[in-house]
């Protein structure tokens, strides 16, 4: 049910942030337990305004490699899913293996891994991603299908898949199942700020939340609470309550630390030998209409003994600002999307960016390309709009066959978890100050594996890689070209001991006794996947756990 105002009563669970993580948490618990009270607080609010106080505090250190606040995230229910893309991609066996190139960052093991494959079904009932097969060899439709002709398996796979939402607004999706929800009370526009001090057992009984609009402070009394609001958010929240650390003896040095996102871009073409019309250069279909995609990745074996960080490679579109691709559909598309109004309606900006690079050129060559190849420059773009915003299920993106067989390479690679890359709060203790930098590792890790995958194709006969720089601009190019923000790992990572971590397992702040953190910035490493929905399976385990532990207390 919706309440304009908290409840003054004590609740089983107060869950703070209603992104995908926090709902998906708020509607499992309270689905498992009927008779428990369950508060979901937000931030943002109906009729809110376009600026916010939390991200106007956030300070960035690099603006070249990190997007600004308001490109980051959403505030409202729904958090960052209202502007989100839909891509749900796994976790991989390596992101879990404590390799020496992550410098012992990685303070996860394999068992945990292998532990959340049984969370992955209900989280993909949520997130409406179909059936949570993430490799095609468990597809029989697929299992014997290649990406291109002459390609064959070994370091280098091609069948795994990242599996697309519709993509799912949960603020939308859910509003009425919380409405709905007699045990699930929401309340919007209250800021989470102050916990009271954890007794001697380590238990936190109240937390003070702040209305947005009229500063008034309310106290929440509960058995449990969970904060889901983001890395952001969440790592600010606990840098200012560091009264929840008194029962250790120092405060988690990792607290704020090791922060990652992915580093990204385009530095090559790929050139197939085969067939064109034999090339999966798009979207797949499952039997029950979700798209799927493949990428290319690498063995967790390989990288493990290669000392590599993980990074998957996709096919993609050339550079859209650049009209040498001489495609009219594209050229189209890029001028759609540098209109200054239509453009922030087709995509949300940091989407938008990928796509324009913050270009604005070559104007009078795309207005030809699309003359030159009419009147598909015009049908090729109309049949996407529609597929992309008036179907349930929308279309993910939009990858235009190449007659030639050439793709661009996009990459989507691991970062290491650097101490120095870090969330601090400023001098004034509110704001947040935000230290992010690429590392020599993490570039020259990207260039050796694109290496890799070149080898590799060669060896098949199935293609090679057509560099667009040159080996010594590699570094420099990659390091002008990546920008994340969005993909945020690491600030209060899982480790089984506050001497490495800030959550042990089972995403209990260390220090506390029901104190939670759920937030893919438990993440100690960031692989090579968008976080997003392994944080859903997290939210369904916390749920699950959150269930036992209070069953068990009431028969002890």
């Amino acid at each position: 049910m919706i309440a304009a105002v908290p409840h003054q009563q004590e609740y089983d669970l107060c869950v703070v942030g209603s992104g995908p993580a926090g709902i998906t948490l708020a509607l499992e618990y309270s689905r498992l337990n009927r008779e428990r009270h369950v508060l979901l607080v937000e931030y943002g609010y109906k009729g809110q305004a376009s600026g916010n106080d939390l991200d106007d505090t956030i300070e960035i250190k690099n603006a070249i490699n990190h997007h600004s606040p308001y490109e980051c995230t959403n505030k409202g229910l729904g958090g960052s899913s209202a502007t989100w893309g839909g891509r749900c991609v796994m976790y991989d066996e390596v992101d879990f293996i404590d390799r020496p190139i992550v410098a012992e960052g990685c303070t996860w093991g394999v068992d945990l891994f292998r532990e959340m494959a049984n969370y992955v079904p209900r989280a993909a009932t949520y997130f409406e991603c179909g059936n949570p097969v993430f490799d095609l060899h468990e597809s029989p439709e697929f299992r014997n299908a290649r990406i291109a002709e002459h390609f064959l398996e070994g370091i280098v796979t091609d069948s795994v898949v990242e599996r697309w939402s519709m993509p799912t607004r949960f603020g939308d999706r859910y509003a009425r199942d919380i409405a709905e929800r007699a045990n699930l009370t929401l309340i919007q526009g209250y800021e989470a700020r102050d916990f009271a001090a954890p007794d001697q057992t380590g238990n936190v009984s109240s937390m003070l939340i702040r209305d947005v609009k009229d500063k008034k402070v309310y106290e929440i009394k509960a058995k449990a609470f969970v904060l889901a609001a983001g890395t952001q958010e969440t790592t600010r929240i606990l840098l200012r309550n560091t009264q929840l650390f008194r029962n250790l003896d120092t405060i988690p040095t990792a607290l704020g630390k090791y922060y990652q996102g992915h580093i990204s871009g385009k530095i090559a073409s790929i050139q197939f030998t085969g067939n064109p019309s034999k090339t999966d250069f798009g979207f797949l279909r499952d039997s029950d209409g979700t798209y799927l995609r493949r990428r290319f990745q690498f063995s967790s074996k390989f990288l493990a003994e290669q000392n590599l960080l993980n990074t998957a490679i996709w096919l993609d579109n050339p550079l859209y600002f650049n009209p040498k691709h001489r495609s009219g559909a594209m050229s189209f598309m890029y001028l759609a999307m540098i209109m200054p109004i239509l453009g922030k309606k087709l995509a949300p900006p940091a989407i938008a960016h990928s796509v324009t690079k913050g270009k604005v050129t070559g104007i009078s060559q795309h207005i030809w390309n699309i003359v030159r190849d009419l009147p598909q420059s015009l049908t090729t773009p109309a049949s996407i709009f529609v597929k992309r915003y008036f179907l349930d299920r929308k279309l993910p993106g939009v990858f235009l066959f190449s007659p030639a067989n050439r793709y661009a390479l996009h990459f989507h690679a691991e970062q290491i978890p650097d101490a120095a890359n870090r969330m601090e709060l400023g001098l004034d203790g509110e704001s947040l100050v935000v230290h992010y930098e690429l590392t020599e590792d993490d570039i020259h890790s990207v260039i050796k594996l694109h290496g890799v995958l070149d080898t590799w194709l060669r060896d098949c006969n199935c293609g090679e890689l057509v560099y667009w720089y040159t080996e010594d601009e590699l570094p420099d190019a990659i390091r002008s070209m990546s920008r994340d923000g969005i993909h945020q790992s690491g600030t209060t990572r899982i480790a089984d001991s506050p001497a490495k971590g800030v959550v042990d397992e089972n995403l209990k702040v260390w220090g506390t006794q029901n104190v939670f953190v759920c937030s893919s910035s438990v993440f100690p490493t960031s692989g090579q996947a968008n976080p997003t929905f392994f944080l859903g399976a997290f939210a369904i385990r916390l749920a699950e756990h959150l269930s036992n532990v209070y069953e068990n207390s009431r028969v002890s």
